[in-house]
């Protein structure tokens, strides 16, 4: 039985085309393997802090040191780590704002990416045996050829974050053009539709 953790980072609701691509992926996935288990973390709702002085104090005090305050520092983090490891398959939806993720989904990342968690002293990835799809929805277009190819930071940026952490099997779902829903010129499940081929091989 697999586990799959889904990342989620719209605040759209509904009008998300990153959330639409999610429950397409998440069909897709329970038809693979109806067995399996998946847990869904919604940023927008989970009260993501920033990362601050007391979080950074706490970060950097040695195990053996660590109090009952420095562990509520690290326990939304704790939380999210023990998430991630838990997942055989990790799934992240996001849309693009200005080229990059939304802020917390780097605030997500900031609170995963911990020495002797999920990255070793010795700067080696320790969240190994995993894969990840990215379900990006972005108003411009990225593909080969594109005169904007360059600034699909969002994409990059989430391919080495993972990399670093020890995931290297990653699949991209690119969405874009997404703007055309907003402006009326297709509709949300034709735009999805027109990726159900390849969010169906990311299942696979």
């Amino acid at each position: 039985m697999s586990h799959l953790l889904v990342i989620e980072t719209s605040a759209r609701g509904e009008r998300s085309v990153s959330r639409q691509m999610t429950r397409r992926f998440v069909d897709r996935w329970r038809k693979a393997d109806p067995s399996g288990t998946i847990v869904t973390r919604d940023l927008p709702t989970t009260g993501l802090t920033f990362i601050t002085a007391e979080w950074l104090q706490a970060y950097f005090t040695p195990p053996h040191l660590q109090t009952a305050e420095t562990q509520r520092a690290l326990g939304l983090s704790d939380t999210l780590i023990a998430e991630l490891l838990a997942a055989d398959h990790l799934v992240i939806a996001t849309p693009v704002y200005n080229y990059n993720v939304p802020s917390s989904l780097k605030a997500w990342v900031d609170h995963i990416v911990r020495k002797g968690k999920t990255l070793g002293f010795d700067g080696k990835g320790l969240v190994t045996g995993k894969r990840a799809t990215l379900l990006i929805a972005s108003g411009g277009v990225y593909t080969e050829g594109s005169p904007i190819r360059d600034f699909d930071i969002a994409t990059r940026y989430l391919k080495v974050i993972l990399g670093v952490i020890g995931i290297t099997d990653v699949s991209v779902v690119a969405g874009g053009g997404a703007k055309a829903v907003d402006l009326g010129e297709t509709t949300m499940e034709a735009f999805v539709d027109n990726l159900d081929e390849r969010i169906e091989a990311a299942c696979a």
